[in-house]
């Protein structure tokens, strides 16, 4: 299928997301779209997958005009897309969610179905069990799925939105083996990605936006830096390693055993040091994020202790950790993070740390607003609604909401989603915190985030936690095995519950 977008315009209010944007996209091609956060590159494949509507401009598939009013407009015009976050039903099969959007009888042959879905996932070298549920998936998985889904309704044209965040390096090859399988068939590939690293390798050409508008195209081979100063505007560099951490110790760990279901993590025994970063890698279900919500009462442990300063917080509730200088920034802003429907001079008011009283001083506070927005660098005024935010803008406004004076931050993928400068500004900032004593316990899905920023790492398999590694001294390759569940014996001084197994 070919694509044509001509003189795509779209705004929101007074932020022109989309600048008479004007490119064409030849079938078997796999195109990359590059941007900033807020460039506009996403509004653009919404407006082309039926979620958004242009204000001005067309959109050509074969040459023809067409009118895209919905996803389901989309999906009858051959466009399927696959969003960071899989649109899945984890409570159920995965033959049951390979047939949702499709017409057909109340009750569906599924011997069938389930026939054709191993027909199909053969041609790529998946191994996925049609009877297993969703929610027993990793996302590269889940990922899987959904394109057998997509391509069993019929799309020509595939859009992914951020496909390597939180998967592993094997994932991504088997995902980038697909797509090139899928290019030679004729199908048209869009992949939207601030990782250029994954564009250099799979894309054919590249389109950058900037501030809404098409800056230029550029055909492979790349040159990064080209890329980036089409991107920003200016070379950016990424800072040296910085260890910033003392002996003090801010948080402790005693024979911690924490269970959410499916997994249990036992006997954990860590010390954090005031001023540290530490990275926890694993791939996504294996039981960071249970750990680092067990660290700041959001999930009870079964056992043992989780001390701060010297302060037993063992069952107590997040309140009484943010008491203590403990905070936490969930991967899911507007879910857990912001809260939708407020502005920004609104969620200013709430995090307030001064001018407590009986009446809001709404002005103070609209002040404060701008003075954060204008200090972190948020596009966006006191008045704007949090949802109307970029990713990269809702991320560095949730930043910009924490205490000052905090003794240890937890942070779920910091910097997912975000582009490169977005990224290495958020990483500035929490290394401004480092420096003044506040320690980092972070999970990232982002192996060369981890090993960039850390210090030492915790890394996760299937519920079971390794002794901390040096970061200085661990190359990726390495780091992507330990994920993998190997190696372990030959690195770590593993747990003998694991060796056990």
């Amino acid at each position: 299928m070919n694509v044509e977008f001509r003189n795509i315009n779209k705004s929101f209010g007074p932020v022109k997301a989309n600048v008479d944007i004007n490119f064409h996209i030849e079938e078997g091609t796999i195109y990359g779209i590059l941007g900033e956060n807020g460039a506009g590159k996403s509004t653009l494949m919404k407006i082309f997958s039926g979620f958004y509507k242009p204000d001005s401009g067309q959109i050509l598939l074969d040459g023809k005009p067409v009118v895209i009013e919905s996803p389901a407009d989309a999906i009858k015009f051959g466009i399927g897309m696959l969003h960071q976050d899989p649109l899945d039903f984890p409570p159920m099969r995965l033959v049951e969610n390979f047939i949702v959007g499709q017409k057909g009888a109340l009750i569906p042959p599924y011997k069938e179905i389930i026939k054709q879905f191993k027909k199909l996932q053969t041609q790529f070298g998946f191994s996925l069990d049609p009877e297993a549920f969703v929610d027993t998936l990793t996302v590269g998985e889940r990922q899987q799925l959904e394109i057998l889904r997509l391509l069993w309704m019929g799309a020509n044209a595939l859009i992914l939105d951020e496909p390597t965040t939180g998967i592993s390096s094997q994932q991504k090859e088997k995902l980038f083996a697909a797509l090139k399988i899928l290019a030679e068939e004729g199908k048209t590939i869009i992949f939207v990605s601030h990782k250029l690293e994954d564009v250099e390798i799979l894309c054919n050409k590249v389109s950058i936006l900037r501030k809404g508008i098409l800056v230029g195209e550029v055909m492979a081979p790349f040159d990064s830096d080209q890329l980036v100063e089409m991107m920003f505007g200016k070379v950016i560099t990424l800072g040296e390693r910085n260890n910033v951490s003392t002996k003090q110790t801010v948080l402790e760990l005693k024979e911690l055993v924490v269970e959410h279901y499916p997994l249990k993590i036992e006997n954990v025994n860590f010390r954090l040091r005031a001023g540290e970063v530490i990275g926890l890698a694993g791939m996504e279900g294996s039981g960071q994020d249970i750990l680092l919500r067990a660290c700041v009462g959001l999930i009870r442990p079964v056992s043992g202790k989780v001390i701060v300063k010297n302060i037993d917080l063992t069952n107590k509730k997040y309140h009484e950790f943010m008491k203590n200088g403990v905070s936490f920034l969930p991967a899911s802003r507007l879910e857990e993070g912001l809260v939708p429907g407020l502005n920004l001079a609104e969620h200013f008011t709430i995090a307030g740390e001064e001018k407590k009283g009986l009446f809001i001083d709404k002005e103070y506070f609209r002040k404060k607003a701008e003075r954060m927005i204008d200090e972190y660098h948020i596009i966006g005024h006191p008045e704007l609604n949090v949802e109307s935010l970029s990713g990269g803008n809702q991320q560095r406004a949730a930043l910009a909401l924490l205490k000052k004076s905090l003794s240890i931050i937890l942070l779920e993928h910091p910097t997912r989603g975000l582009d490169i400068e977005s990224a290495i500004y958020m990483w500035g900032k929490l290394k401004e915190r480092c420096s003044q004593g506040t320690s980092i316990f972070f999970i990232s899905g982002d192996l060369e985030e981890i090993l960039q920023y850390s210090d030492r790492i915790l890394v996760f398999f299937s519920g079971h936690v390794s002794e901390p590694l040096d970061a200085s001294t661990t190359t990726i390759d390495q780091l992507g095995q330990l994920i993998g569940g190997k190696g372990w014996d030959q690195v770590f001084n593993v747990r003998k519950n694991y060796e056990s197994n």
